[in-house]
């Protein structure tokens, strides 16, 4: 037997038999407790409220199945007043055919997934021709509306894509498609003006060392904004060319400095697209290639000291020995002052990674470049490769580390390595994405800061 069902003080509850005046929507209901509402609501007004759509009239609202099976289908039909509108130039157009009906996924309403059902129309164009009318809830073919489409997008930067689909009923293909919309109208209607900065980094993804394992990202750092620009595959020389390329004219015009690390490659391009720019080695790659030479050395020795008594001096002393002198405390501390004490070639280098650290404190342009010189001198005379490497990159790139003492430390690629550890936490958080395509559409979701399209209502 069919009854009705409104909504009382945010709970469902069965209706009694129509009474004159009483606004019921028409549901159908397979289960209920009856009970007398005090507050009545149609769901066809709250769909008119946050849904309205114009030229389309909601017809009836049926609940239909139990349990996790329960589910809400809304019936829409044209308006009798409007003809249907051409897809393409979106003006009204006489009317040729109806097709067969179809059905689209909507918000779920009260943890009751929602579909629409709706006969499209094909109109004749006089400039398109015979065409499927516009449809203002639909992208296309895909059987998602576009405020379902949105609503997961919005969550799956909360959310792995996987949870996403899960939690709200729907399919993982169904929200890869809904971030893919949600970044494409955001790409197209971006703003790239006040771009003065750019961070460039390479980054590994997946699994192996090969060449397409590796991104190379550009950020925009200024200090008022800090998002993802462009990302591609590969580290090569092309790639970057590909990224300023799609970044256009206007905005490599108006860079005033450019961050990034040592890779030659991409040293080659900004120099001849960005020349004008001043490019920064910023003091956090540096350190890191100090430590990577630290720890060579000290991996080095504790091989060839195995088995020996001053073996037991670089035991469990990696941690410490990255770590800077003033932050090390306690026993650790002690531990220390006697690796130093006894002449280790890892005492030495770590000793003169300590001492490379007043360089960045320098305010004279000449005192720093003195300084410079006299380390990478004694690096140079240490007898320990790893060190005398790194002190022959610093002479090689001394002009472009200078140029961080012009910028007078206003700028820093610190940031560009923040942006990388959040790309690492979107890798972790989906467990690894299987595609090229899918790892990208995640990148520009959560750090593209791209607007987003218009909705009449925030679901949240």
């Amino acid at each position: 037997m069919s009854r009705r069902l409104v909504l009382a003080f945010g709970s469902w509850k069965e209706a009694p038999q129509k009474r004159s005046g009483w606004p019921f929507n028409r549901f159908k209901v397979e289960s209920g407790v009856k009970k007398e509402p005090t507050t009545q609501l149609e769901v066809k007004t709250i769909l008119n409220r946050i849904q309205h759509f114009v030229g389309f009239v909601y017809r009836s609202v049926q609940l239909l199945g139990s349990g996790s099976s329960l589910r809400m289908e809304v019936q829409i039909q044209p308006h009798r007043g409007h003809r249907g509108k051409c897809s393409s130039c979106l003006q009204a157009c006489s009317g040729y055919d109806q097709l067969a009906e179809r059905h689209w996924l909507f918000v779920p309403l009260w943890g009751i997934r929602v579909h629409f059902f709706y006969a499209p129309r094909r109109v004749a164009c006089p400039e398109h021709g015979v065409g499927v009318e516009h449809i203002p809830w639909s992208q296309g073919k895909r059987p998602v509306s576009t405020a379902m489409m949105g609503f997961l997008a919005r969550w799956a930067r909360r959310l792995s894509w996987r949870e996403t689909a899960r939690t709200f009923g729907a399919s993982w293909e169904a929200v890869s498609y809904s971030v893919e919309w949600f970044v494409q109208w955001g790409l197209a209607h971006r703003s790239l003006e006040a771009v003065h900065s750019l961070g460039i980094d390479e980054i590994h993804w997946g699994q192996g060392r090969r060449a397409a394992r590796f991104l190379t990202v550009i950020y925009q750092i200024d200090e008022h904004c800090r998002r993802l620009l462009w990302v591609g595959r590969r580290r090569t020389k092309a790639t970057l060319r590909r990224g300023l390329k799609e970044l256009g004219t206007p905005v490599l015009r108006g860079l005033r400095s450019v961050c990034s690390d040592m890779w030659q490659p991409y040293l080659a391009v900004i120099a001849q697209q960005a020349g004008h720019a001043l490019h920064i080695l910023d003091r956090f790659h540096i350190v890191q290639h100090l430590n990577q030479a630290v720890d060579e050395v000290r991996r080095s020795e504790s091989m060839r000291l195995r088995g020996q008594p001053l073996a037991a001096k670089l035991k469990k002393m990696r941690w410490k020995l990255l770590r800077k002198g003033s932050r090390v405390r306690g026993q650790a501390r002690i531990r220390l002052d006697g690796l130093l004490r006894s002449k280790l070639a890892t005492g030495r280098a770590w000793n003169l990674k300590e001492c490379f650290d007043p360089f960045w404190h320098y305010k004279s342009l000449h005192r720093a470049g003195a300084f410079l010189d006299s380390w990478t001198e004694r690096a140079l005379r240490s007898r320990l490769e790893p060190m005398k490497r790194v002190a022959r990159m610093l002479r090689k790139h001394q002009g472009l580390l200078l140029n961080w003492f012009k910028a007078k430390g206003e700028l820093s690629s610190g940031v560009v390595e923040g942006l990388n550890n959040k790309i690492r936490v979107v890798t972790r958080r989906s467990y690894g994405f299987r595609t090229y395509k899918a790892m990208e559409l995640a990148l520009y979701h959560n750090l593209g800061k791209l607007p987003e399209p218009e909705s009449s209502h925030s679901f949240t």
